[in-house]
């Protein structure tokens, strides 16, 4: 007796007791004393949420298409009188209330918002469900649907749709790829086209540059030699005798061709002896006498000198640069004489010295020197005989 009027409760769980047919009271977590043969508890309710997944069934969508369906519900027990005493099996009754809920659903849906209006169909259902199992005292929390598997050959159809859509959206993106490479490419090109081309026209500029200017040294060398042989014929005063030996001088020349098998003398040549013969010859002794007088009052033009020319223009440079240098000191020191913050760092500043002809105090610019040798530092020689000290024969 003792041992059957003690009954102890889980956590989470609550007792109903009957007594004497009739519900009586609920037994919390804990222990507790009943009646023997008077009270008796009948169910023990679990009272935390519960998952109960249901079996696959078939659903008929709007266009006719059999798909199956499996579903998982989470509820739980909030009242348990009467989840006890409301539904005889209340886990059956849920079944079989999303069974039908499910086909409603369905049945207003094509295979395509079957298959992406999940959500959907999971809010409507959780809906339906707590709407009618709040008077057994059981909330639905969730509902989810595991699997929609539509017919093996509809799975075919949209697994081909869903390879040609690929390949399509693959031969777009291929075709966009080639597109822009080629466009590239065709920018590339044209760049480097252009570049070629204005590489081309500078080189052909410069090259024309070049050109015209060789030709006017070589023009201007041509008609400098020019003037120096008509000076130096003019200076000698030629007369028709040393024009005729100089024909005749030119003879031989004329007739080195190889293309010349037969050679006649032109007429001018008998003139031309007849005339040399008679500055020559005792008949004409007034000719010869010029022709000697001729020769002798000749002088030759003074000979020119490129070396020295070469040398007076290195002096006359190094002059130019030394003056540019003496410039740039003096105007540095201006500059530091006007600024009396800056100073030279210690132990670098130098006395002014003091130079013939200048006034006490005054800066006078070191004499330019080269690296030469002990040689540069003397003035340049004038003369023909001038070298440079940048010249192949100096000490440098």
């Amino acid at each position: 007796m003792l041992v059957m009027s003690v009954r102890i409760v889980r956590q989470q769980r609550v007792g109903i007791v009957e007594r004497l047919g009739k519900f009586h009271r609920q037994l919390d977590p804990g222990p507790h004393l009943v009646i023997p043969f008077i009270d008796r508890v009948t169910e023990t309710l679990d009272m935390r949420e519960q998952v109960v997944p249901f079996p696959p069934q078939g659903v008929i969508t709007e266009d006719n298409l059999m798909v199956s369906i499996d579903s998982v519900i989470y509820f739980q027990v909030i009242d348990p009188v009467r989840a006890n005493y409301e539904a005889q099996d209340y886990t059956a009754a849920i079944e079989q209330l999303t069974q039908t809920t499910l086909r409603n659903i369905i049945g207003g849906l094509d295979l395509e918002q079957t298959l992406t209006s999940r959500e959907e169909i999971n809010g409507k259902l959780r809906l339906v469900l707590d709407e009618a199992t709040g008077k057994w005292g059981i909330k639905v929390n969730r509902v989810e649907l595991r699997s929609i598997e539509p017919p093996p050959t509809i799975r075919d159809a949209m697994e081909k749709g869903a390879r040609a859509e690929r390949e399509k959206r693959a031969q777009i993106l291929l075709a966009e790829g080639q597109r822009q490479s080629q466009i590239l490419s065709a920018g590339g090109d044209r760049e480097s086209a252009i570049l070629r081309a204005q590489g081309d026209r500078e080189s052909q500029v410069l090259r024309a540059q070049a050109e015209r200017q060789a030709k006017m040294l070589t023009a201007e060398g041509e008609a400098q030699a020019i003037t120096t042989v008509f000076s130096a014929i003019h200076a000698g005063q030629p007369d028709q005798s040393l024009l005729a030996y100089q024909y005749l001088q030119m003879l031989p020349e004329i007739a080195k061709g190889d293309a010349n098998k037969v050679w006649v003398i032109p007429s001018e040549v008998t003139k031309a002896l007849e005339g040399l013969g008679n500055a020559l010859g005792s008949g004409d002794s007034d000719a010869g006498e010029r022709f000697r007088s001729a020769i002798g009052e000749f002088s030759a033009p003074p000979k020119v000198d490129v070396m020295a020319e070469i040398a007076e223009q290195k002096h006359q440079d190094a002059a130019e640069s030394a003056r540019t240098v003496e410039k740039a000191v003096a105007e540095a020191r201006s500059l530091e004489q006007q600024n009396p913050l800056r100073r030279p760092p210690l132990g670098r500043q130098e006395e002014p010295r003091q130079v013939e002809g200048r006034a006490p105090g005054s800066y006078a610019p070191p004499p330019y020197r080269t690296t030469a040798g002990p040689s540069s530092q003397q003035p340049p020689a004038q003369g023909p005989g001038f070298t440079s000290p940048g010249s192949p024969t100096s000490g440098s």
